[in-house]
């Protein structure tokens, strides 16, 4: 099915556990850092974001809900962006504005593709372009959330909405350009970092942690030595925002068209309906005609894509934005100061993201999909490492984790981009193009990504317990009827970044081993439950644990339920009834992702991606792999009831 605001599966906020809310719930009470803070720019803090864009909002958004860590974020431009180069959102980013709360907003917003339409010359009359084929775009294997369209500088708001409404207060504070930094081997603020104010006054602050995102130009990756490889893929494409009238009948899908002999257009419908994204091929750039070639005028451009268009056209009434640009592939050998270093014992201080990390083309639209990601992965990490729940040695695994995916990133970018380039005598057939896409719509989707073994990460020893949740890829979610309430909601859709881990028990026929576990994960002192969540806190504090079982949620006695999945939380010690699952006999969770019928424990990460598939008898399995990450805290004294 596909996801929208009014359909079954669609999940609700949670508020009111502290008290009455009578404002708008999205904006959380402030707590830590948020408490008083100052608008101007401190000295000193914990963490400083260099850039605002997509990689870097994401971290502040996530970074709110670690209150006691001192965050700031700077952006050189004197103003929030207006308007972003990136449009096209994939589904891994639905999922993504799903966790920060805010899917269902930006997608009444958003334009929503269903299909992709292939044109190309027309069998009898090359001279003139017909529609070959038609694919769903993505298929429904990829995921229940569409592919969206929408202004870039839309998604940084709805992120730095977050990031202001949440404890901890995090604005952008506007008009600060990076200049240096330099790491020191010692203080409790080593990072410095030399900055210059709009008025020209130039100032040094220092922090404990600085993440580049200062994009492809990236001055901070200058600053740690990350090393670039690039390449030139030979492809020139001018791209415009157009309003315009037409009567090409796929104006409002997104479109590949491919002419006979004068080029390329990929199209794509952008949000609020009258608004389309036009990416025109032009020459390849050579050394004797690239300036020709880059210098290429709208006006140009429109002239091409109606010969492109041909017997079709396009009356274009006003060009919203334009450019042009030659196709570079870069993609940085190091994420981090110390894999720059190639200092293997060193912990890093410095990192970069998004397209400080890697460029490419525009036309796979992964650009901003890509740099939230890495935004995400970073962050919770870091807020882990400075509320004192893990080590400083956990920062390794951002570079080990994402500098794989930029390069696969450029990989998929090369064959993509080479694709759509080629003329229609290079292709083997009409379908090449549609099989291709078809084939690799999970790597646009943003659900390729998969992370190998690691200390947050576990092996695959236990993997055909739930062979429908790869450890190491993102949690695939699925219908389940919640209990207390009988209502059909997507269990992943109920996954909040709020830097918790998820332990999702499925259980056993009888139920008799998930509540043995569930007994011991909440009151043995050998638990990591116990040993990970700090003194006082509520007991889902650091793991929320939710139950799926195997019958309908009419046999499902809620007051039998183990304690685990029913806590109470806040200040007034109320029941939390959203943890507790059952299958939908039509549409069997345990059927739909590979689930044992013994039962299985599937760990995510604070990111939503699969750690670990164990049994339910496991135990000192379970200790052991979060210890690897996680540090004991001061005393098992969890507030129970």
């Amino acid at each position: 099915m596909r996801f929208d605001s009014h359909s079954k599966g669609a999940d609700k906020m949670q508020y009111h556990h502290d008290g009455y809310v009578g404002h708008d719930p999205r904006i959380r009470e402030a707590a830590g850092t948020g408490i008083d803070r100052t608008e101007d720019l401190p000295d000193t803090m914990d963490v400083l974001i260099v850039g605002a864009g997509p990689a870097g909002i994401v971290q502040a958004a996530q970074l709110t809900d670690y209150p006691d860590v001192h965050t700031r974020i700077i952006e050189r431009r004197p103003t929030r962006l207006a308007a972003g180069r990136a449009d096209g959102l994939f589904p891994r980013s639905g999922e993504t504005f799903q966790a920060f709360e805010f899917y269902d907003s930006i997608a009444q917003e958003a334009a929503h593709m269903r299909e992709m339409s292939f044109w190309g010359p027309h069998p009898e009359n090359p001279t003139e372009i017909a529609r070959g084929a038609r694919a769903p775009d993505p298929p429904a294997s990829v995921s229940e959330f569409p592919i969206l369209t929408v202004n870039q500088a839309r998604v940084i708001d709805y992120f730095a909405a977050r990031a202001a409404n949440g404890p901890a207060r995090i604005d952008i504070n506007y008009g600060f350009e990076f200049l240096d930094l330099t790491v020191h081997d010692s203080g409790e603020y080593p990072v410095e970092v030399q900055l210059r104010e709009a008025d020209g006054t130039e100032r040094t602050v220092r922090a404990k942690y600085v993440m580049g995102c200062d994009g492809a130009r990236s001055r901070v990756r200058d600053c740690i030595g990350a090393e670039v490889s690039s390449d030139s893929a030979s492809q020139a494409w001018a791209v415009m925002d157009i309003m315009a009238n037409t009567d090409f009948p796929d104006f409002r899908t997104r479109s590949g068209i491919q002419s006979d002999k004068d080029g390329t257009i990929l199209l794509i419908p952008r949000e609020g309906g009258f608004l389309t994204r036009f990416y025109v091929s032009l020459e390849s750039p050579n050394d004797e005609n690239r300036a020709r070639v880059m210098s290429t005028t709208a006006e140009e451009a429109i002239e091409r894509a109606n010969r492109i268009l041909h017997p079709y056209s396009v009356d274009v009434r006003k060009v919203a934005w334009y450019s042009n640009y030659e196709v570079r592939h870069t993609v940085a050998k190091s994420f981090d100061d110390a894999a720059a270093r190639q200092d293997p014992d060193a912990n890093p201080r410095v990192f970069i993201a998004g397209d400080a990390c890697h460029t490419h083309s525009a036309k796979a639209g992964q650009g901003m999909n890509v740099s939230i990601q890495d935004g995400w992965n970073l962050a919770w990490k870091i807020g882990q490492v400075l509320e004192g729940r893990s080590d400083e040695s956990l920062l390794k695994t951002y570079h080990e984790e994402r500098q794989v995916v930029a390069q696969k990133l450029i990989d998929y970018d090369k064959e993509w981009s080479a694709m759509m380039s080629k003329r229609p005598e290079e292709m083997e057939g009409p379908q090449e193009i549609v099989d291709f896409f078809v084939d690799t719509a999970n790597f646009p989707g943003g659900f390729e990504t998969h992370y190998q073994p690691s200390r947050i990460t576990g092996t695959a020893d236990h993997q055909d317990l739930a062979k429908g949740f790869p450890i190491g890829m993102r949690f695939k979610s699925a219908l389940v009827s919640r209990v207390a309430d009988s209502l059909p909601v997507h269990v992943g859709h109920h996954f909040r970044a709020d830097g918790r881990w998820r332990l999702y028990a499925f259980s056993d026929a009888d139920g008799s081993a998930v509540a043995d576990l569930a007994d011991w994960l909440e009151d043995s002192e050998d638990s990591p439950v116990t040993l990970f969540t700090p003194t006082g806190a509520d007991i889902d504090r650091v793991f929320d644990a939710k139950v799926i079982y195997q019958q309908d949620y009419h046999d499902v006695d809620v007051n039998a339920v183990p304690s685990l999945f029913r806590p109470k939380v806040g200040e007034y010690r109320l029941t939390d009834w959203e943890k507790v699952y059952a299958t939908i006999p039509d549409d069997d969770f345990f059927d739909a992702r590979g689930i044992d019928r013994s039962g299985a424990l599937v760990i995510v990460r604070p990111d939503m991606y699969v750690a670990h598939v164990l049994p339910l008898s496991a135990r000192s399995e379970i200790t052991e792999f979060f210890a690897q990450s996680m540090a004991r805290q001061a005393a098992p004294d969890l507030v129970r009831a």
